[in-house]
């Protein structure tokens, strides 16, 4: 009998998406998001259209126009 092949799926963890919050300037690194107020440091706030977010403590907070 031939065995099924199974779909494996890479894992993508946090690590890899975190280059994507900083960027380099010179000699220094600059934070392009928000650290979450209530959750500390080395938590960022999500971005959306409107509003910031922090997926951990639920926290929000309006964009002005």
């Amino acid at each position: 009998m031939a065995e099924a092949k199974k779909d494996v799926k890479k894992k993508v963890g946090r690590g890899s998406k975190l280059y994507k919050a900083y960027e380099v300037k010179g000699n220094s690194l600059v934070r392009l998001k928000k650290f979450s107020p209530k959750a500390g440091e080395g938590f960022f706030m999500a971005e959306h259209k409107d509003r910031r977010t922090c997926g951990k403590t639920m926290y929000m907070e309006k964009k002005s126009k």
